[in-house]
């Protein structure tokens, strides 16, 4: 009865703020942190990494697409031994702060349009899948449910924790639907919380086209940039321990 709490944190940049990090770090109990290519800039992770620390929140990296301008929600035409360098470059940014800052990576996740496509690409996958086992074995891979990435992390000696996005919709297969169709993006803070309450008790998510998919994760995503951010994760931590689960870092669950 241990789940991790998550949010995608650190997308500022420079004097451009996005979402109240702060207030979301004393919620969550693991953080996705941005590494300059969708978002953020080395002083954004370092203040994020230390308001980590600071909070016993777990920090990983969150890597997308070299596209600050399109927040890396656009697919991008490169060629995956490129991309693969990419996802280098990206850990060892977010590893080296956190380390400067005494505290330490615990896991990396694919961000935006990345992770979309590397979700439903077992070729695009594995070497980017690679890349993350090449730099740090002991990493975690924090995915939402995906064939291609828990296949190449199998291959790679590496460990999934299963993450459910609460707001966003999916397919029978568990990938995320583009978020240009209608009601992707779940904004109702009362469906958001009956979709976690089903997900706990039941195990299942009724998908995009109706369907019931069983899912068992380890960890539930907030996105850090959506309006109504803190208030839905306040409502949703206190959700999750009125039934009786334990936050806990995504790095102490043993997964």
């Amino acid at each position: 009865m241990r789940i991790d709490l998550n949010a995608d944190l650190g997308e500022g940049f420079g004097p451009w703020t996005m979402g109240d990090d702060a207030a979301l770090l004393e919620i969550v109990s693991s953080a996705n942190v941005a590494c300059g290519f969708h978002a953020g800039d080395p002083v954004i992770m370092d203040r994020t990494v230390r308001i980590a620390r600071d909070g016993g929140v777990d920090v990983g990296a969150h890597v997308g697409f070299p596209d600050r301008q399109g927040f890396g929600r656009r697919p991008m035409q490169i060629a995956a031994a490129e991309l693969a360098v990419m996802v280098t470059y990206q850990l060892g940014a977010l590893a080296g702060i956190a380390r400067a800052a005494g505290h330490r990576m615990t896991h990396m996740s694919f961000h935006g349009a990345l992770g979309n496509i590397a979700a439903a690409d077992a070729e695009l996958a594995l070497p980017l899948v690679e890349a993350v086992g090449r730099f740090d074995p002991k990493l975690l891979v924090v995915s939402s449910p995906s064939r291609a990435i828990e296949e190449a992390a199998a291959h790679c000696g590496l460990s999934v924790a299963t993450t459910f996005l609460a707001d966003r919709a999916c397919d029978r297969n568990g990938l995320l639907v583009p978020r240009a169709k209608p009601n992707a993006v779940i904004h109702d803070e009362t469906v958001v919380l009956d979709r976690v309450a089903r997900l706990l008790k039941d195990g299942v998510v009724e998908t995009y086209d109706g369907t019931l998919l069983p899912m068992r994760p380890q960890s539930i995503l907030l996105h850090g940039d959506t309006p109504g951010a803190v208030a839905l994760g306040k409502a949703l931590r206190a959700m999750v321990e009125e039934a009786g689960w334990t936050v806990t870092p995504v790095s102490q669950l043993h997964i």
